[in-house]
Parts: C-alpha cells; sequence; structure tokens
C-alpha cells in the first residue's frame, strides 16, 4: 500500500517542559504556528501533486499536539476534517506526550476522525525520564498507550536511544518494555545534540558524553530486528536531516544514511554469523535479496572491506527468494 502523509509541523507548541534534547525551530525548521489557512493550502498542494496514493493522511507533528490551546487545537481538526467528510483524505495523525492523553482528549480525537496517535515515550527507564526533563513517567506511557489501544486508534510509540543516563543496556531494555506492549508502528531516534539545549550545555561541560555514530549504529542493528521481529513497523530511524541540524549538530549520531549504516551492520553481523562454520582464505559465495545488495556490501561498500580484514574473501549474489537479513554462504 502507497501511503502519503501530508505533514503539518506544530513547533514546540503545548509542551509543559523543555526537554533536554529539544530546540523544535531547529528540528523541524519551522518557527511560526500553522494557522487553518495555513492548513487548508497545505492540503491543496499535496493534493495537487502527482501519484497515485492507497491512503493519505494530514500528520500534525513537532509537538504535543493534544497539549496545544484547547480551540486552537480544535480549529486545527477542524480544517482537517472538511476534508475527511468531502473524500480527499482519509485520516488524520498526531503526535503527543503520554501525559497528555485523558478520556476527554480521546473524545474529541475521535469526534475528528483522528487514526493514529503517537506517543513520546522516549525511554522506559523512569531515571532517565528524569535526567532528561520530560515530565513523565513510564507509567504515564504505559496509561495512555493501553487507553488509546482501547479506544481503536492506531497506536505509535518513540524511543530515543543514548540519552543522558541512559546506557547501551538500559536501550535494549527500553526496546524490549516497548515491544512488550505491541504497538503499531515505532520510530528510533538516537539522541542527536544541538546548540541551544540543555544536553549541548552538559556536552559543552563534559558531564555528559553522547554515543558516537559508530556505537549508534551497533546499538540501533540490535534492537531494529527486535521490532521486525516482533511484527512492529519502524516508519523512522534518525532524526530527518536538514542544514538546520547539521548547523547546529554539536555530537550524537546523526548521519543522511543512518538507516543504510544500521541496515548494512545488520547483514554483515548475519554475514559473520555464518561464515563461522566455513574456512577462511578461501573464495566464499554470500547470497542475500537481490533488492538487499546493496545493504549486504555495506554504505561505501564497508561490509566488502570488513570482510576482508577478517580474511573472508566473498562474492556478494542475489537471490530472489531470500527473506530481509537473511545470508547463505556457498563454498
Amino acid at each position: 500500500m502507497k501511503h502519503r502523509n501530508i505533514a503539518i509541523f506544530v513547533p514546540h507548541n503545548g509542551c509543559p517542559c523543555q526537554c533536554s534534547f529539544c530546540n523544535q525551530k531547529i528540528i523541524s525548521g519551522k518557527q511560526n504556528q500553522p494557522s487553518a489557512e495555513s492548513v487548508k493550502d497545505a492540503v491543496r498542494v499535496a493534493l495537487a501533486s502527482k501519484g497515485e496514493y492507497d491512503k493519505t493522511e494530514l500528520a500534525f507533528f513537532g509537538g504535543s499536539f493534544t497539549a496545544i490551546d484547547r480551540d486552537y487545537m480544535i480549529s486545527l481538526l477542524e480544517t482537517a476534517y472538511e476534508f475527511i467528510k468531502d473524500g480527499s483524505i482519509d485520516g488524520i495523525r498526531i503526535s503527543t506526550r503520554p501525559d497528555k492523553i485523558d478520556g476527554e482528549i480521546i473524545d474529541i480525537l475521535k469526534k475528528y476522525s483522528v487514526t493514529a496517535v503517537e506517543l513520546g515515550a522516549q525511554s522506559m527507564d523512569d531515571e532517565v525520564l528524569l535526567l532528561n526533563r520530560r515530565g513523565h513517567t513510564v507509567k504515564d506511557v504505559e496509561n495512555a498507550f493501553l487507553m488509546l489501544k482501547d479506544a481503536g486508534f492506531e497506536t505509535g510509540l518513540q524511543m530515543m536511544t543514548g540519552l543522558y543516563g541512559s546506557t547501551y543496556e538500559k536501550d535494549v531494555e527500553t526496546a524490549k518494555r516497548i515491544i512488550e506492549l505491541k504497538p503499531d508502528t515505532a520510530r528510533i531516534y538516537p539522541t542527536v545534540v544541538l546548540k541551544g539545549t540543555y544536553l549541548g550545555e552538559l556536552y559543552e561541560s563534559g558531564v555528559y558524553k553522547p554515543m558516537t555514530l559508530e556505537e549508534t549504529v551497533k546499538l540501533c542493528a540490535e534492537i531494529l530486528p527486535m521490532f521486525l521481529k516482533a511484527g512492529i513497523n519502524v516508519i523512522r530511524l534518525g532524526l530527518h536531516y536538514s542544514d538546520d541540524v547539521k548547523e547546529n549538530f554539536l555530537a550524537g549520531g546523526f548521519h543522511p544514511a543512518l538507516m543504510e549504516l544500521v541496515e548494512g551492520e545488520i547483514y554483515l553481523n548475519e554475514a559473520l554469523k555464518q561464515l563461522e562454520k566455513h574456512p577462511k582464505n578461501k573464495p566464499l559465495t554470500l547470497y542475500v535479496n537481490e533488492r538487499e545488495l546493496s545493504k549486504m556490501k555495506g554504505h561505501q561498500k564497508r561490509n566488502e572491506k570488513a570482510l576482508i580484514n577478517q580474511g573472508f574473501y566473498c562474492i556478494i549474489k542475489g537471490n530472489l527468494y531470500l527473506d530481509k537479513y537473511t545470508v547463505l554462504v556457498e563454498e
């Protein structure tokens, strides 16, 4: 199914606190709050563009949608709902904080045909949440998620890796706890340290040591397959690349091809696992799905080089019938 999101950013509007990592003006590239008219314009422009889509949804991202001024929130929903009633779009997606979901909010969201709600869980460790000034607890995440699930919404959970006070092990545990809740979708955002944030201050003072890109790739190569194995669609891995983020970047797991790096690492790990059964310094053929050849070779052929460095001389070939992340070795 070909899906289209018409994204409307509501930057840092409604958030009751300033999270350690947050500078929404940089992340979204937006500063002005959207009006009802700008929502209409965005939908009309998107609908006028070429392309056939099975499903089109309007997505309010970038802030805490259910925490913004109630009248303003409803005005945005009412504007979007007009396009649902005339059949132009199929639904509305929002992202919000776990502590800004209650029965009244759920009734409002259902009234205006909101179809999907993503919660920014970020961590399932209360100490990490506290250190990063999130202003909510793990219990808030669980309660809000279950309320949304019971109300019939498509549910999504977002997590961050490498936050202040977290560890590799805590991040893996967060992934496990999110998977246990069985969301429909997930997003994995490695922490990116930006200028003008609390994390930026901690980093520059030497108090906080963020994960490097290499550490981020290793961690995400472990947790991404966990989600996929559980049947949870990971719809985003890594912060959206933009000039604003690039210019204000200080440290952390940020790369324009992060997903490519992570998937390449997954293939390298699987190849090395399979190669344990075969002798080194002997010509071998690795087979992967034909559409996954570039991922097996790795970003800028880094996997081919890594295999040679470990004594394996492999030709990589495609096979139409292999599953994703499956590697077969032939002598």
